[in-house]
């Protein structure tokens, strides 16, 4: 009985620390994992699509590059994931294990138990025990009792016999569990399976891809010296749009202060003609500047924020309360912005990137997003749309949100208008094509305006 005792809180024991660690490592559940598999199964879709597409053109390498890249990865995490359901798949069937030899000690119970009762019965069957059993009470109050106890202890037999039933029940449904489970692991498996063989399928195209942007280098330099010369461009455009808009901040921003010393001024002296108990009820009161900041430099600024918990730099941008309103509004969505397109994957990141299988770099003041040609481009906070600059084939759209700016390059038409007022959302215009015939867009996040980019996945939202 000890070592029965000891063997059942062994495997309880085991049940607590199996589940503690499934919490801990995996977090995600079953389902999560599944719907994550669903989404990477269709990125996946839509990216061999796109490569279906790009490989027609004589301009393939880059983006094709870029395309089976992120499918690797895609389908790296796919395979991870599965390896997680796997994991999931077996503590399943572990807890299902221990469940069933739970029911079945139990059920083993349950039977002897009742087993015993019925042999009690039996050799206590004959109605005069019965008689004898009940009138050998001492009282009438005992003898009720005795009357309740074997009316009671029939109703239990009953019960015992009913529970048997019902855990016999539970014991087949958790043994049709199981194998359900068991056949569930091995599609799973199955599917794994099929996963690795494409993703080394995959790989084998990646390096077939780079052997070709190895061969296709001077092509490849052809089009970043390109890319490089409109980025000079628009860039350079950028700068006179933000010298513009710093000088009207600061106009904005003197005017403010001018009206704020104005007002000052006009109520001291409007105090000044006061009767003396007038003044000095009155001496205390200062014009409101309506969030306005009416320091005498135009420069930025740092103060506490709301609150004072920590503190932050102010700009001429955030000289109106408008301003100040949008620039907390962008930071506080840091991490949680929507992406500027639907659908679509990241094809060149921020910053200087190597091109794999060259000595080729090329520098991105932002991030290169594919997407089909025409699919709405929308804006990602509220905003005022400050500029639209034409280039040779496309247009750019710079949206100001107080002291960021927001940069939409390689849109084939504009759906917005200068000056106008936007919000999260707003469609600006049309995603264009590359150099090399792909669909893409390039979106920037600028800071203050003195062409300090960002890198823009920061902001962004995961996908």
């Amino acid at each position: 009985m000890i070592r029965k005792m000891f063997l059942l809180f062994s495997l309880f024991s085991l049940f607590v620390l199996r589940s503690q660690e499934q919490t801990n490592q995996q977090g995600q559940t079953k389902e999560e994992l599944q719907k994550q598999q669903r989404q990477l199964q269709k990125e996946i879709e839509e990216l061999n699509a796109s490569l279906v597409q790009i490989r027609k053109s004589k301009k393939q390498s880059l983006s094709q590059l870029a395309m089976v890249q992120r499918k690797i990865a895609a389908r790296e995490q796919l395979v991870n994931n599965i390896n997680r359901e796997i994991r999931h798949i077996d503590d399943d069937i572990y807890n299902k294990q221990i469940e069933i030899y739970r029911l079945r000690k139990e059920l083993d119970t349950l039977k002897l138990r009742y087993a015993q009762s019925i042999v009690f019965a039996y050799k206590n069957r004959s109605s005069y025990e019965y008689l004898n059993f009940l009138f050998s009470a001492p009282n009438f109050n005992d003898a009720i009792k005795r009357m309740m106890y074997l009316k009671s202890y029939r109703r239990y037999r009953e019960t015992e016999a009913q529970t048997i039933a019902k855990t016999q029940d539970l014991l087949q449904q958790n043994i049709g569990t199981l194998n359900s489970t068991r056949e569930e692991r091995k599609q799973v498996l199955q599917n794994q399976s099929s996963q690795l063989q494409v993703l080394e399928q995959d790989k084998k195209e990646k390096d077939q891809v780079v052997r070709q942007l190895k061969d296709q280098e001077k092509d490849l330099q052809a089009q970043i010296t390109r890319r490089e010369k409109e980025r000079i461009r628009l860039n350079k455009a950028l700068d006179v749009a933000i010298r513009r808009a710093r000088e009207e901040a600061e106009r904005q921003a003197k005017l403010a202060r001018q009206k704020a010393l104005e007002e000052q001024k006009r109520l001291q002296q409007q105090a000044a003609k006061q009767p003396a108990n007038e003044n000095t009820a009155g001496k205390n009161n200062k014009p409101a500047n309506n969030g306005a900041i009416t320091s005498n430099e135009p420069t930025e600024k740092t103060v506490a924020t709301v609150g004072g918990a920590s503190t932050r730099s102010y700009s001429v941008f955030e000289s109106t309360e408008d301003g100040l309103k949008k620039s907390i509004n962008f930071e506080n969505n840091k991490g949680r912005l929507p992406w500027p397109v639907s659908s679509g994957f990241v094809t060149d990141r921020f910053g200087t990137q190597q091109i794999p299988g060259t000595r080729l770099t090329e520098n991105n003041d932002g991030i290169f997003i594919a997407t089909p040609v025409g699919s709405p481009v929308k804006c990602v906070a509220d905003g005022k749309v400050y500029v639209i600059i034409p280039l040779d084939d496309s247009y750019s759209v710079m949206v100001q949100h107080g002291k960021y700016f927001t940069i939409y390059n390689k849109l084939s038409s504009v759906s917005v208008s200068s000056g106008q007022e936007v919000n999260a959302g707003t469609v600006v215009g049309k995603a264009g094509e590359d150099f090399d015939g792909s669909g893409k867009i390039e979106f920037r996040v600028m800071v203050n305006g003195s062409n300090k980019f960002v890198d823009p996945e920061r902001w962004l939202k995961p996908r």
